[in-house]
């Protein structure tokens, strides 16, 4: 294999530079040009397409988002967008691709392997919603940020005695909820793969006042009522939703704080950093070595490959013990 294209679709998310880079500097030891294609799939079909040097991803590391910009296609969900862009693909004589991104980020990497290009899949999302790895680029930095930003706002909830509802992004995913909650230490998590049971929410509330602590924080996923990308208006918002049911039952001073695509910013963290760099190195070490269809996980600390039909084949869960033991101590 000698020339091989990297490509971030999707989301964004903190670390996929450090993939890019990874996986460009892995390929041009072994003797390949690298190739990067900007704006996601749209960039194949549009011809988005330049060549990638070790200059190029000098100084990436410590950079969020992608500096090959990412974007969603519905294009290159038809045939005629698909033969736009493996028409781009071959005037460039890329044969091999590594994809970064989630779970339709692979669905697109398994179109084009079926059109005959070797691909290899990385798992990039905040959501950490992809089968096969314990953990997606991204993740860990996106779930300090929210941490962060809980413990501001507890500063200014016990200062005025309020309860505050924080949502948090996810999809349909609880990841980042439910892990913010157990690390930020909330009386509540609403998470989408548990029916939300409001008035739970408004005892947990009551019971943290009778013991004398007059401040509540709650942690709510995005998607807890259904899919927050439908295009509903911010009022209609789940924070919104269980702030004023919260403010009716126990008529404290309730605010809510949507944390929004602050989460997908920033640095990445030392994890990330390295999460993207071992998984960009291994994605190109495997399209060399002949394989396709494949992507690179984390498990059990150790670096993992697996199907990327696997990955997309069933919805990833969260763990029940991690939520019940985010349950058990809120019940204290």
């Amino acid at each position: 294999m000698k020339r091989i294209a990297i490509i971030t679709s999707g989301g964004d998310a903190p670390g996929m530079n450090a993939a890019i880079r990874a996986a460009t500097l892995t390929a041009i030891k072994a003797g390949c040009e690298v190739f990067g294609v900007k704006r996601g799939y749209q960039g194949l079909i549009t011809g988005e397409i330049s060549e990638l040097t070790s200059l190029t991803v000098s100084d990436i590391l410590h950079r969020g988002g992608t500096i090959l910009h990412s974007a969603r296609s519905k294009e290159f969900a038809t045939a005629e967008g698909r033969e736009k862009a493996i028409k781009h693909l071959h005037d460039f004589g890329i044969e091999g691709i590594v994809v970064i991104g989630g779970d339709g980020s692979f669905r697109g990497a398994l179109e084009l392997s079926n059109l005959g290009f070797a691909t290899v899949g990385i798992p990039g999302t905040i959501d950490n919603d992809i089968e096969c790895t314990d953990l997606s680029i991204g993740f860990d930095t996106a779930l300090n940020t929210v941490l962060d930003s809980i413990n501001k706002i507890r500063d200014t909830a016990v200062s005025h005695d309020r309860v505050y509802v924080v949502e948090v992004m996810g999809k349909n995913s609880g990841f980042i909820a439910l892990y913010a909650g157990l690390a930020g230490g909330a009386d509540a998590v609403l998470i989408p793969e548990v029916e939300p049971d409001l008035d739970q929410v408004v005892q947990r509330i009551e019971m943290v006042s009778r013991i004398g602590r007059r401040h509540s924080i709650v942690i709510v996923a995005e998607g807890i009522f259904g899919d927050p990308l439908s295009g509903r208006a911010f009022s209609e918002s789940a924070a919104f939703k269980v702030a004023t049911y919260i403010n009716l039952k126990v008529k404290k001073d309730t605010r809510v704080t949507i944390l929004g695509h602050i989460q997908r910013g920033g640095s990445p963290s030392a994890l990330d950093r390295t999460l993207g760099t071992r998984f960009g190195a291994k994605a190109v070490e495997l399209l060399i070595s002949g394989e396709s269809r494949m992507m690179v996980g984390w498990v059990d600390h150790d670096l993992k490959v697996s199907p990327m039909d696997e990955a997309i084949a069933r919805k990833k869960r969260v763990e029940p013990e991690v939520y019940a033991l985010a349950e058990t101590l809120a019940s204290i």
